[in-house]
C-alpha cells in the first residue's frame, strides 16, 4: 500500500471513530463537530508519523555503506595526521633550541 493511501484510509477511520464518539459523549452539535475534528486530526497526524518511522526504516535497511571508500578515507587523514605531527614535533624542537640558544646567549652577556 502507497504511503499515500494509508494516510487517506487511516485519516477517514478517525473521520468516522470521530463521529461515534462525538455521537456518544456530546450533548450538542458543536461538540460533535470539535469531537470529530481533533480525532480525525489526530489519525491524520498519527499516520504521518507512522509512515515516516516505516520509510525511515526500510532505507535504513536498504543503505549499502561504502566500507572500501571509508577505509581509504581514514587511511588518508591518518597519513595526513602523521605528517602534521613530524611538522609539529620538528617546529617545537627548533623553538626549544631556540629558547636554549637565547638562554645561553642572555646568560652570556651578563656575566
Amino acid at each position: 500500500m502507497l504511503g499515500e493511501n494509508f494516510v487517506y484510509f487511516f485519516t477517514v477511520q478517525g473521520f468516522f471513530i470521530g463521529i461515534v464518539f462525538g455521537i456518544l459523549k456530546s450533548f450538542d452539535a458543536e461538540g460533535l463537530l470539535v469531537y470529530t475534528f481533533f480525532i480525525t486530526i489526530f489519525f491524520y497526524l498519527f499516520s504521518h508519523i507512522i509512515i515516516a518511522l516505516y520509510y525511515r526504516t526500510i532505507t535504513a535497511k536498504a543503505y549499502n555503506f561504502p566500507k572500501d571508500q571509508h577505509e581509504k578515507e581514514l587511511d588518508m587523514f591518518v597519513k595526513e595526521i602523521n605528517k602534521r605531527e613530524k611538522i609539529i614535533d620538528s617546529a617545537s624542537k627548533i623553538t626549544d633550541l631556540a629558547i636554549k640558544m637565547n638562554s645561553e646567549h642572555a646568560e652570556g652577556v651578563q656575566a
